[in-house]
């Protein structure tokens, strides 16, 4: 199993270097791939922040990517439910950090956005400090 980089990803999903895109699909047709979920969370701020895809795009194309059979992330069903946590409005970044500590008894923050957006989700153990 290969472990790839942000621009690997985003070279997967976006043909902005015909020759680097290629490349990326081959790579990832041909053999197991892993990727990990602060390459995820770059590769969402570089496709939606620098490349200006619409937040919608963005979350599919993350989610197509995850379903290819070589493809194996980090955590892969707290990652998959960050995801349906951001399809229903939340952050990506904090449905990451939400879903990213399952030891622990609860998620404190000052975020009233992502409080909001958690209760909404049905978290139940998501407060204020």
């Amino acid at each position: 199993m290969l472990a790839i980089d942000t621009n690997v990803l985003v070279r997967c999903l976006v043909d902005e270097d015909p020759d680097q895109c290629r490349r990326a699909r081959a790579l990832v047709a041909g053999n197991k791939v892993f990727v990990s979920r602060t390459v995820l969370l770059e590769a969402e701020w570089v496709l939606r922040g620098g490349l200006r895809l619409p937040r919608k795009a963005t979350l599919v194309a993350l989610r197509d990517f995850l379903d290819l059979p070589t493809v194996t992330a980090e955590a892969f069903a707290a990652t998959l439910r960050a995801l349906e946590f951001a399809e229903q409005g939340m952050d990506f970044a904090d449905a990451l950090h939400l879903t990213g500590s399952p030891e622990a008894d609860g998620f404190v923050t000052f975020d009233k956005k992502m409080l909001g957006a958690a209760i909404k989700a049905g978290v139940e153990n998501v407060r204020e400090p």
